[in-house]
């Protein structure tokens, strides 16, 4: 028996978190939610995951900096980004963890498909 993809998300919007976990535990993930980094520190610091999904504008910190703060506690964990920026580009320093614009998902999604079959490519692999 397989273990289950291990997912964290970080969205401060609790209908879009909620959603989003919804749709990921019917592909069979297991799903943890947290609104804010402090609550994503302390999942990640509780549990291990497989991938965080971040969005990039939190309440206490910007998605960039949570991402490299996230990778210094895991630096196993790997990142997907789900944003309502419009514009939004990668910085070099999460362009050096290895993400791409492929790792980039821009919200609203109408179809969360193409960013469940991102998050099981990055857990089977274990790398971007």
């Amino acid at each position: 028996m397989t273990m289950a993809v291990r997912v964290l998300i970080v969205d401060d919007e609790p209908n879009l978190r909620k959603n989003l976990g919804f749709y990921l535990e019917d592909e069979g993930m297991d799903v943890t939610e947290a609104g804010t980094v402090r609550e994503a520190l302390e999942e990640a610091r509780a549990g291990r995951f497989d991938v965080c999904v971040m969005d990039m504008r939190l309440p206490d910190m910007d998605g960039n900096t949570a991402i490299m703060m996230l990778h210094e506690e895991r630096p196993d964990l790997l990142f997907l980004i789900h944003t309502g920026t419009a514009g939004y580009t990668l910085p070099e320093e999460l362009r050096h963890l290895g993400l791409t614009s492929d790792h980039i998902f821009m919200k609203p999604l109408t179809d969360m498909a193409p960013l469940a079959a991102a998050v099981f490519r990055l857990a089977e692999t274990g790398r971007y």
